[in-house]
């Protein structure tokens, strides 16, 4: 139960728990920011990680405590995404038909594959990209090409694309505005903005589908 409470408590507000681990745990957070990120992305059954948010507290944090080593921290996740990604599209060439066999896994409902699937039906390669900066579909994305038919080649080439847009960009956005101090003292408000722009694309594709059925 404790352990639930702190994952909680996390995807809540990635900022303090950020910050805690400074204080206990100094220069082994980057591994600790390494191996979260690593795991939402390569880990299909932990979808609900705070990967955007936590980007922008770990920019916020370099910004306004010098903690954190921006030029290292970027390159480094950069690096934790793509070797999620590589285990995640490996699952999905090897184990699919279990998973897809399971009406839930922990975290993951057999529906977000399903929806990830029709994602990548409608945008082709690009949806790597695109699937970045979408909670869910994120961790979901490297299972499916693996599932599939995408080749690796191609999808390496859009992979790296995608991790390298995805965690510069959010990490340099809160490293520019970490030291607006509306932003220091509405986080949470600025992890519900991010969130809610992340989901956007699906709640637009979910409510022009029911459009058109109309």
């Amino acid at each position: 139960m404790e352990f639930i409470h702190f994952i909680l408590d996390f995807l809540k507000d990635p900022l303090t728990t950020l910050q805690w681990f400074l204080a206990e745990y100094d220069t082994l957070t980057y591994a600790i920011l390494f191996l979260i990120i690593f795991v939402e992305t390569g880990f299909i059954i932990m979808p609900l990680l705070p990967g955007d948010s936590l980007l922008f507290a770990v920019g916020l944090l370099a910004s306004t405590t010098g903690k954190l080593d921006i030029a290292f921290v970027i390159p480094l996740l950069i690096i934790a995404a793509l070797l999620g990604d590589n285990v995640n599209y490996l699952v999905g060439k090897n184990f699919s038909n279990f998973i897809k066999s399971r009406e839930k896994i922990l975290f993951l409902k057999r529906e977000y594959i399903t929806k990830t699937e029709e994602f990548y039906e409608k945008h082709g390669g690009k949806a790597v990209i695109i699937a970045r900066f979408m909670p869910i579909i994120r961790t979901i994305a490297p299972f499916v090409a693996g599932a599939g038919s995408m080749k690796y080649g191609k999808y390496i080439t859009f992979c790296v694309l995608g991790a390298v847009l995805w965690v510069t960009s959010i990490t340099l956005l809160g490293y520019f505005l970490g030291s607006n101090e509306w932003v220091k003292h509405n986080f949470e408000k600025v992890v519900l903005g991010i969130v809610f722009i992340s989901v956007l694309p699906m709640i637009v594709g979910i409510l022009r589908a029911k459009f058109v059925k109309a």
